[in-house]
C-alpha cells in the first residue's frame, strides 16, 4: 500500500465522552494498522443544587459538545457516550421539560420499597437481571409518577439519546444504555413489557431501540453551520452507556478475563454470552448489562474513585503524585471501609466520613491525608477481588488475568494492589477506553475494523498497557475480607 493510499485509508471520528465530573470530545484517527486518539476539547460537567434538587446543567454540557466539534475538525461521524440511567422529558413538540434530574438527587430514597410491594425484588430481578441501585431508571421514574413534568411529557431520552437527538433531529433508545433503566430483559434484549405494566410505566415515553453501530442521523444544518463543519456528517450510535465503550476496548486475548473500568465508579466483572438470573446472583448483587454485539456485561458496581475525588476536593486538590507516593508508605490493610455502601455516595465530607466509618467499626482511625487514601486504596482493591472472585463463581467463568481500564488505569498502587489482592496479573490501560471504545464502534460501522477479537487485537498493539505481576500471597486480603465482613 501507498503512503498516499494509506492515508486515504485512515479516518477520523469524534467521540463524545461525558463524565460524571466532566466531558470531552477526543478525536480518533483509524487506519489499517493505526489508532490513535487526541483530545480535541474538555469541559466541566458541573451538577447544579436547585430549590428542587440536584440537575444536570444539560445546555452546558451540549455547549461543550458543539466546541468540542468545532475544535475536532473534520470527521467521517460522530458518537456520544455518557454515565447511565439518567433522562430528559420532552413535550409534544420535543423541546426538553426542565433540566435532568442527578442520579446523586435524594428523590428515590424509600422508593425501592414502594417497587417491591408490587414487584418483589427476586421477580424483578429475574425478569431484569439488574442489580439494586436507588438510582435506576425504573426507580426515578416511579418517584416521578406524580410530577407535573412526567404527565406532561411525552418523550424520554437518556442523556447521550438526547444530545444525539439535539445534534440530529432523530430520536432513538441506544440498547446498552436502556439496559441499565432495569425495564430491559437481557435475555431478549427488548423491553421487560411486563415489568413496566405493572409499575405503571408507559414504554410509549421511550424512542425507539438502537443497537451500536447503527445509524442515528446527520448533523442538522444549524449543528454544521455553529461547529463549522462540512456536511454530511454522520452520527453513529455507539455503546453510549460509556462502560459499554470501556469494555468494547479491553484488550484482552482470548475470553479468560475479568475487567474492571474505573473512574467515579468502579465496574467490575465479566464478559459473558447470556445473563446470570439466579438467586445467588441477585443476593450478591451482581448486575446484567448488555454490551456490544449482544454480550452481557456481568458486574458489580463499588463506589470507585469516588471516594478519593471527594477528599481531594475537600483536601484542595493536592498533587495526586505526592499523596500516593505516601500512602504507599503507609502499611497496608491497616483500615478498611466497604466500597459499595452507599453511605458513601452522597457528596461532601469524605475524609471525615471515612474516618467515622472506621471509628464505628473498633479500627484504627486514619488521620493524616495519605493513610485516608491508604484506607480507600486498599478498601478499593479488596472491593475488586470480591467481585472478581464472586463474579467467576457465580457465572462458572474462570479468569486468568484482570484488565483494568480507564482513569484508574494510572493509578499505579491502585493497579499493584488490585493484583496482589487478586493473585492474579493486572494489565492497565487503555485510559481512555471509553473514548477509543466509541472510537473503534463507529470505525466498524463505517468499515474500517473487524469484530470484536480484531478490535481488541489493534488496542493491544497500538495502546500502551503495563503489566502488574502480583506479589506475595493472598492470605493476607483474605484475612482483611473476612474482617470486613465481621463489622
Amino acid at each position: 500500500m501507498t503512503n498516499v493510499t494509506r492515508e486515504a485509508a485512515v479516518k477520523s471520528y469524534a467521540a463524545v465522552d461525558l463524565g460524571a465530573s466532566s466531558g470531552r470530545v477526543m478525536v480518533g484517527r483509524v487506519g489499517p494498522d493505526s489508532l490513535e486518539l487526541t483530545e480535541a476539547h474538555r469541559f466541566p460537567n458541573r451538577p447544579v443544587r436547585t430549590p428542587e434538587g440536584l440537575r444536570w446543567d444539560i445546555l452546558a454540557l451540549y455547549a461543550g459538545v458543539l466546541d468540542g466539534l468545532r475544535a475536532a475538525g473534520p470527521v467521517d461521524s460522530v458518537g456520544i457516550d455518557s454515565w447511565a440511567v439518567d433522562y430528559g422529558l420532552l413535550d409534544a413538540d420535543g423541546a426538553l421539560i426542565g433540566n435532568p434530574v442527578h442520579y446523586r438527587d435524594t428523590r428515590t430514597q424509600g422508593v425501592a420499597e414502594k417497587v417491591w410491594a408490587t414487584v418483589p425484588a427476586a421477580e424483578l430481578y429475574a425478569a431484569t437481571g439488574l442489580q439494586y441501585a436507588p438510582f435506576n431508571t425504573l426507580y426515578q421514574l416511579v418517584a416521578a409518577r406524580s410530577s407535573a413534568q412526567l404527565a406532561h411529557a411525552k418523550g424520554l431520552l437518556l442523556i447521550p439519546d438526547l444530545l444525539t437527538y439535539w445534534l440530529t433531529g432523530e430520536a432513538g433508545t441506544e440498547l446498552t444504555n436502556a439496559s441499565t433503566t432495569q425495564l430491559i430483559d437481557p435475555r431478549t434484549g427488548d423491553w421487560s413489557y411486563d415489568v413496566a405494566a405493572r409499575l405503571g410505566i408507559d414504554l410509549e415515553l421511550f424512542a425507539p431501540l438502537r443497537r451500536p453501530g447503527d445509524p442515528a442521523g446527520l448533523l442538522r444544518p444549524g449543528v454544521l453551520e455553529e461547529t463549522g463543519l462540512a456536511g454530511p456528517v454522520p452520527v453513529t450510535a455507539v455503546g453510549s452507556h460509556d462502560t459499554a465503550s470501556a469494555v468494547a476496548a479491553v484488550p484482552a486475548v482470548n475470553e479468560r478475563f475479568a475487567y474492571i473500568c474505573t473512574g467515579t465508579w468502579s465496574l467490575a466483572g465479566l464478559e459473558l454470552t447470556a445473563p446470570v438470573l439466579t438467586e445467588a446472583s441477585r443476593a450478591a448483587n451482581f448486575t446484567n448489562e448488555l454490551g456490544l454485539d449482544g454480550t452481557v456485561r456481568y458486574l458489580r458496581n463499588i463506589m470507585g474513585l469516588w471516594l478519593l475525588q471527594e477528599c481531594l476536593r475537600e483536601w484542595g486538590d493536592p498533587d495526586l503524585g505526592e499523596l500516593l507516593a505516601a500512602a504507599a508508605g503507609v502499611p497496608p490493610l491497616r483500615s478498611l471501609v466497604d466500597a459499595g455502601d452507599a453511605a458513601f455516595m452522597a457528596p461532601g465530607r469524605m475524609p471525615s466520613r471515612i474516618a467515622d466509618a472506621c471509628r464505628e467499626s473498633g479500627q484504627p482511625v486514619p488521620g493524616s491525608r495519605a493513610e485516608i487514601t491508604r484506607c480507600i486504596l486498599d478498601s478499593l482493591a479488596l472491593a475488586h477481588r470480591r467481585a472478581v472472585f464472586q463474579a467467576q463463581e457465580l457465572a462458572d467463568h474462570p479468569v486468568d488475568v484482570v484488565h483494568i481500564v480507564g482513569g484508574g488505569a494510572r493509578n499505579a498502587l491502585l493497579c499493584r494492589l488490585t493484583a496482589d489482592a487478586c493473585g492474579l496479573p493486572v494489565v492497565a490501560g487503555p485510559a481512555e477506553a471509553a473514548a477509543l471504545g466509541n472510537v473503534l464502534v463507529q470505525a466498524r460501522a463505517h468499515g474500517q475494523a473487524g469484530d470484536r477479537a480484531s478490535m481488541r487485537e489493534l488496542l493491544a498493539r497500538t495502546q500502551p498497557l503495563t503489566r502488574y505481576e502480583p506479589q506475595g500471597t493472598t492470605a493476607a486480603w483474605q484475612a482483611a475480607e473476612a474482617r470486613l465482613e465481621g463489622f
